[in-house]
């Protein structure tokens, strides 16, 4: 895909991990400028005790494994939960991002997601990118419907790099979905869709070539 410059707009530190790890770990080894752009340290949700931005640290160790340069990691500190009220704040932020760094595509919430800071992020990241290719990246627990009508397959080291980056997050242990063999079950059944071995599934928002 004719692509150099790729926004990942992540609520929450593992988001990206979580979504769309194995697709990252392709777009990094193909040679695209990836930013991972973050917007809450989700220090009311840390598990009891762990030190306030513990989350923002296991997100460094993350970057290192998906071998996405910290400088190219922009973190905001929206309390979590909370970002509807914050919505133009967020929008603004995100048209002096886009201004700075003019990013062709960029990899968001999908539309159907039910957490209120994953929808905010979808809504204002959408008119913030109007003019950008648009994604909309899976997390089967957020949604209650899910359009998975774009694909990236994978090979079996961006998927093993995927749980390398997932595992970075050790607050987060304690998800049901917390698993390797989940994580490879969903990439089976997506890779299945397209006739290859593994793959991520996204929601096709704005596309054009």
């Amino acid at each position: 895909m004719s692509v150099d410059t790729v926004f990942l707009l992540a609520p929450h530190p593992d988001d990206i991990e979580f979504s769309c790890g194995g697709s990252v770990a392709r777009w990094v080894s193909e040679g695209k400028k990836v930013f991972y752009i973050v917007f809450s340290p989700c220090n009311k949700s840390l598990p009891q005790g762990y030190e306030q931005d513990a989350i923002y640290g296991e997100l460094n160790n993350s970057l290192k494994e998906l071998c996405i340069p910290e400088e190219q990691c922009i973190k905001f500190r929206y309390p979590v939960r909370e970002f509807p009220q914050y919505r133009q704040q967020i929008l603004e932020g995100l048209i002096k991002l886009r201004k700075d760094h003019q990013p062709d595509l960029v990899v968001l919430p999908n539309s159907q997601d039910v957490h209120q800071d994953h929808h905010t992020i979808y809504e204002e990241g959408v008119r913030a990118f109007k003019h950008c290719k648009l994604l909309g990246y899976e997390l089967p627990w957020n949604s209650l419907q899910f359009t998975s009508n774009f694909h990236v397959k994978l090979e079996a080291d961006q998927l093993k790099k995927k749980f390398s980056a997932i595992s970075c997050y050790k607050s987060q242990a304690n998800r049901p979905y917390y698993d390797e063999q989940f994580f490879e079950g969903l990439a089976r059944m997506r890779g299945t869709q397209i006739n290859t071995n593994f793959a991520e599934a996204f929601e096709l928002i704005r596309w054009w070539e």
